[in-house]
């Protein structure tokens, strides 16, 4: 009874927000967030293109076959798609199967049509089935082609630059928590290649269950392109006893940790990988993380412009101008403050580990305020100052 009227309450939180004007995106995104997501694909259809700023009364029509004669990609698009069986709920009639990866391959080709600088990977269409799944093919189409231009976009370059710095996250963000393990996986040169297929498809592959993977969704989309790398962190982690009893050498903990057990306790590793999002931000994280400078191009880099675009989701323009003006001034005084804290971000920067046990020490504090949502205000605030937060709604 107690589940159900938490159920209910959040069920009218989330419609509450998306009635308001403007739609109140921060809210949806606690909801997204905080213990259950967005509960059902109901809400999903609703909360998902708030979320990436798409606007539904205005959709794309759906993809014609014609794609398919003209694209360089589709005999691979082709391949990827007859072996996704297994993403398709068990049980499901041969030719509704057949269809909808019919209309998989068409969505991916449109998109890559549209956007002539974003490459196809194999494993995109691990994400692109579970937006299919949840939204139908046409809010699919549209809801995947901002994706792609933002949160994925790192993954879809000419060459996988970007997507080996994503990776470079994986051991600081383990070594700031348990350097035991950090050191142990150091000298088994296991790298980070395990997570690789975690990463590109948001665990989409490597997870049977759909509840599972939309669950997992509601929080990424949700949250700064790079908590999938946060999350990728906190099941190593979770596994810590198992990964120090391995043998300590590549081949061993290699396969150990390239096998996600199928029961992880989900909602407890959300809130984690959000903690940690809190304890330990990317750009405290860039400087053991980067061998080059993030380019303008990456998701991260983005994420400032995607944010600001996605509340700006009331066709009133005379706010808009408002809105935009007083940025302005609010961007010239971060940018005072950052030039007065510059010298001390360097110095923080450059110390390993100095404040990682003063810092672990307030994590049951941050676990009491609701860890992943306190993630989301953060990177709200950094990167979206507009938004008018309630921790405590």
């Amino acid at each position: 009874a107690d589940f159900d009227a938490k159920k209910k309450r959040k069920v009218a939180e989330i419609y509450r927000a998306l009635s308001s004007d403007p739609i109140d995106v921060a809210a949806l995104r606690r909801m997204a967030i905080s213990e259950g997501g967005l509960l059902t694909d109901e809400i999903r259809c609703k909360v998902w293109p708030k979320l990436l700023s798409v606007n539904t009364d205005d959709l794309p029509p759906l993809p014609g076959k014609e794609l398919r004669e003209d694209s360089k990609d589709y005999q691979q698009v082709l391949l990827d798609v007859k072996r996704s069986l297994r993403r398709f709920p068990p049980g499901m009639p041969d030719d509704q199967r057949e269809g909808l990866q019919e209309d998989l391959i068409d969505i991916i080709l449109h998109v890559l049509k549209r956007n002539p600088q974003l490459h196809y990977y194999q494993g995109y269409h691990d994400i692109v089935v579970t937006f299919l799944l949840v939204v139908g093919d046409r809010l699919a189409t549209a809801l995947v082609e901002k994706l792609s231009t933002h949160h994925l976009r790192d993954f879809m370059d000419s060459t996988m630059d970007n997507t080996k710095h994503i990776l470079s996250y994986l051991m600081p963000i383990i070594d700031q928590v348990n350097p035991e393990v950090h050191d142990f996986m150091q000298s088994a040169e296991v790298g980070t290649i395990f997570a690789l297929s975690w990463l590109i498809t948001w665990f989409g592959h490597v997870l049977p269950d759909l509840q599972h993977i939309v669950r997992l969704y509601d929080f990424f989309l949700a949250c700064h392109p790079l908590m999938p790398i946060y999350f990728a962190a906190v099941i190593v982690l979770h596994r810590k006893q198992e990964v120090l009893e391995c043998e300590c050498d590549m081949a061993s903990v290699h396969h150990l940790l390239s096998q996600i057990p199928q029961d992880l306790p989900y909602e407890s590793l959300i809130s984690k990988a959000g903690d940690l999002f809190v304890q330990f931000p990317p750009s405290e994280l860039a400087k053991e993380a980067a061998q080059a400078a993030q380019t303008e191009r990456t998701a991260a880099s983005t994420f400032k412009d995607f944010e600001l675009a996605s509340v700006q989701q009331r066709p009133d323009t005379v706010l808009r101008q408002r809105f935009r003006e007083r940025l302005r001034g609010e961007e010239r005084l971060r940018g005072e403050e950052r030039l007065r804290g510059e010298e001390r971000t360097k110095s923080i920067l450059t110390k390993r580990r100095t404040n990682r046990f003063v810092k672990l020490a307030v994590m049951g504090l941050t676990v009491a305020l609701g860890a992943a949502a306190l993630a989301v205000v953060k990177s709200a605030l950094e990167w979206a100052p507009k938004f008018e937060l309630q921790i405590f709604p």
